[in-house]
């Protein structure tokens, strides 16, 4: 890393650690969470080397990140903001090794972990690096050298500006003194209630963003080591021997190719009796399945259990039986010695056969939630069986074409595709939609089911929910209207608050639900 490159990295990063203590020091996330997105990315643009490009197999990822940044101003939902913020940690330091020219998505599986310990790794220690490279220079002429760089008109606008501020005080202050909405636009503006009491937090912050910031910055301008094909436009990078390694836990060896290998290999015939015998068992409980679950009433009788009962029982554990036998599937053929048209069969039919388990386990959920309404864990889990039901197909797809090695892109591209949806879709709006149309509709609940609106659990939604439960109050009873009221009552408070209100925390589900609000009895 060069001075004038160490220099540029540390002045955007301080300006970026000073604006998001700004954005972020007693307020909510909001509107301030793409913008400071929106300006680490744009650093990088700027940083990154200009000999080197994003990869065409990376186009996705700014896109996406961006868009996971919008999504938190848009939802007000305290769980899907956790998975949010989640994913655009790890999208973002993806899209900034992507701007510094490092092939991402072409990467095998193994490779992407490595690269993303690689930028964790510069997040910390990348100040300690631009610090260094700034005291190794000697003299003042690198340090200068950007000043140079500058266009002739650059210190002439700079004078004329400062030499501008004493007049424009003077106006100021007569134009607020003449109108009124030009006196509240800059108390707006100039009216900064900052404790000093907090001065010394506040430099905390900003300190420690920018921290981050220099390494995230350090990585776009190049500071990454690329092993040799990895930067601009490598051939995509199968990994299936390494990708087995990994998941059975074993230790791996270096093949002629540079990627990681399995120590131990299975004979085709042992993967595909593993394979087949998994099958058996597996079309074994899908005709169980389709006598008592599919069968109605009458079959389920000899089970002895309510048909809501019978859904709710063992429903987690189809769900995990997915996620195991996709496990199960990609280690096998990861270090199966020889691809054989037997074992591609098998592995096909248990993709399929796992299939109808999810197809189980989704009309399981059904039953249950129609008997006893929505709630996050359930939403959750229907997102799940989604992106599952997802991953099978892309499975099927890989198996038929052998690219087993691809399996995890794949199912990554497809839980980001899945969150936006959520994002999309609202899961506290949509359950609280749900539930509110069982009190308004009873014939929408089974004879054995819940009626009425669980009070408590319905207002600990996010804010994306307050205009359902408003709609709900006139059809309630006495006792729970009156309870919902007094929740509703305590949710305008609290979106009154200062931490709330502030532009940064701007969001539009929480605008909303403070709209809804407004018109509350007692306003």
């Amino acid at each position: 890393m060069t001075r004038p490159v160490a220099l540029r990295i540390l002045a955007l990063a301080a300006v970026i650690g000073v604006v998001a203590q700004a954005l972020l020091f007693d307020t909510l996330l909001g509107v301030n969470v793409p913008l400071l997105v929106g300006a680490v990315l744009a650093a990088a643009g700027a940083i990154r080397p200009r000999e080197r490009s994003i990869d065409r197999a990376d186009w996705w990822l700014p896109p996406a990140t961006i868009i996971l940044g919008l999504a938190v101003a848009v939802r007000a939902d305290p769980v899907l903001l956790l998975l949010d913020v989640m994913a655009l940690c790890a999208l973002l330091g993806a899209t900034v090794a992507a701007i510094s020219g490092a092939a991402v998505t072409r990467r095998s599986a193994i490779r992407i972990v490595e690269l993303g310990f690689i930028v964790l790794g510069w997040v910390g220690i990348g100040i300690l690096r631009a610090t260094a490279a700034l005291s190794r220079a000697s003299g003042g002429s690198d340090l200068d050298s950007p000043l140079r760089r500058l266009p002739p008109w650059a210190g002439p606008v700079a004078r004329g500006l400062v030499l501008a501020i004493p007049a424009l005080v003077v106006f100021a202050v007569l134009f607020s003194a003449a109108d009124l909405a030009f006196d509240q636009l800059m108390a707006r503006l100039f009216t900064w209630d900052v404790d000093l009491g907090l001065l010394p937090l506040r430099i905390a912050i900003a300190f420690l963003i920018a921290w981050g910031v220099t390494g995230l910055l350090a990585v776009a301008a190049g500071s990454i080591v690329d092993e040799p094909g990895t930067a601009g436009s490598p051939p995509m990078q199968p990994v299936a021997q390494s990708l087995g390694a990994a998941a059975a836990g074993l230790p791996a060896r270096v093949a002629r190719d540079g990627e990681p290998a399995p120590l131990i290999r299975l004979g085709p015939i042992e993967a595909a009796t593993i394979l087949i015998a998994v099958d058996v068992l597996f079309a074994v409980f899908v005709l169980l399945q389709i006598r008592y679950l599919f069968g109605g009433q009458d079959s389920l009788a000899v089970t002895g259990l309510p048909y809501a009962q019978y859904a709710r029982s063992g429903f987690f554990e189809l769900v995990w039986v997915a996620f195991l036998a996709g496990g199960l599937l990609a280690v096998v053929h990861a270090i199966a010695a020889r691809r054989t048209l037997v074992l591609v069969g098998a592995g096909i039919a248990l993709a399929a056969l796992t299939a109808a388990v999810l197809v189980s386990a989704l009309i399981r959920l059904r039953i249950y939630q129609d008997a006893y309404g929505w709630t996050e864990l359930r939403f959750y889990v229907l997102a799940s069986i989604v992106w599952l039901g997802i991953g099978i197909a892309i499975t099927i797809a890989f198996l038929a074409r052998d690219r087993m090695g691809y399996l995890l892109h794949g199912l990554a591209i497809a839980a980001v595709v899945v969150l936006i949806g959520i994002n999309i879709v609202g899961p506290s709006r949509v359950i609280a939609e749900e539930n509110v149309a069982r009190v308004l509709n009873p014939a929408l609940v089974p004879p054995d089911g819940m009626t009425g609106l669980d009070v408590r659990y319905a207002s600990a939604l996010g804010d994306d929910a307050v205009p359902a439960l408003i709609r709900a109050l006139p059809a309630l009873a006495e006792a729970d209207r009156s309870n919902l009221l007094a929740r509703l009552e305590r949710r305008r408070e609290a979106l009154a608050a200062s931490d709330a209100t502030s532009w940064p925390a701007w969001n539009l589900g929480r605008e909303l639900a403070r709209q809804a609000l407004a018109g509350l009895p007692g306003r």
